[in-house]
């Protein structure tokens, strides 16, 4: 029988399933880090997302493409593109791509490299798989969440995807979860292991750090120290989450929030940078 992708409404999480069947269930919106969907199960295949859901483009900072959805789908997911001489390398996914858009990342150079934090920024990466065949890399425990793409290189806790960009697994949020750091723009494609509040200017003002964030789970002592072991080590001025662009976010705001957290009773809510800074 023959197989087609399918994506959660809720979630935008990507699945193969049975041509002309719906999936039983969204193993992510199944797990305890994320809510169930209210209204049931609805799933999506890329017929019906083409002409209901656009993908829009915009470079966030030098050389750096971001690519979302309008209306948002899913968890609304931003795709990173980082344009490089010896190849671009393409890190998360927007929760779908439209032909423009592929056509787009072709103009760009295509994909040599293509990665992800974790199932909640894998968004539509198996769409840039099939498109570009590039090399694709999750850590060696996140594989359980791939069945809609094929893994070419499984890493392990450090792994060079290009000169200055290291693949480092943290784990924490999720089994198997990874950053990215880009040593030469001092940038940290952090995933989950940091969620960002904005002020109304757009302006980072608080940050956090959580096991689930829907039912506002803390991470363990033990989580919590690997963060502050991995990310600690990283020298890094801004972050990119799954979602969005997030200047003046650095190092010692990381390693503050960790060590804010590791001195009392673990908490997923968010403080301010102000009361951070060193």
């Amino acid at each position: 029988m023959p197989l087609t992708h399918y994506a959660c409404a809720h979630c935008g999480f990507w699945q193969p399933w049975f041509a002309g069947q719906q999936p039983i269930f969204c193993p992510v919106c199944m797990d305890v880090r994320n809510a169930l969907p209210p209204d049931g199960w609805d799933f999506r295949t890329v017929g019906d997302l083409t002409g209901a859901v656009e993908t829009l483009w915009a470079e966030v900072a030098p050389n750096v493409i971001g690519f979302s959805c309008t209306p948002s789908f899913g968890l609304g997911s931003t795709g990173w593109l980082l344009l490089r001489p010896e190849g671009n390398v393409a890190f998360e996914g927007a929760p779908f791509y439209t032909e423009s858009a592929l056509a787009q990342v072709e103009r760009l150079g295509g994909i040599k490299v293509l990665a992800g934090s974790h199932p909640h920024g894998f968004g539509a990466i198996w769409q840039l798989a099939e498109r570009f065949r590039p090399e694709v890399v999750v850590h060696r425990e996140a594989l359980r969440f791939t069945k809609a793409f094929k893994v070419t290189w499984p890493a392990d806790d450090d792994h060079q995807l290009a000169p200055g960009l290291t693949l480092h697994g943290t784990e924490g949020h999720y089994e198997g979860h990874a950053v990215l750091h880009d040593a030469g723009a001092r940038a940290l494609y952090c995933g989950d292991c940091l969620k960002v509040e904005f002020d109304g200017a757009g302006r980072p003002e608080a940050i956090s750090c959580h096991k689930g964030f829907h039912y506002q789970i803390p991470l363990s002592h033990q989580e919590l120290r690997r963060y502050r072991e991995v990310i600690g080590a990283l020298d890094f001025t801004a972050v990119y989450t799954p979602f969005e662009y997030a200047a003046g976010v650095t190092t010692a705001h990381a390693v503050a929030l960790f060590d804010r957290l590791l001195a009392g009773r673990p908490s997923a809510k968010p403080i301010p940078l102000a009361e951070l800074v060193p």
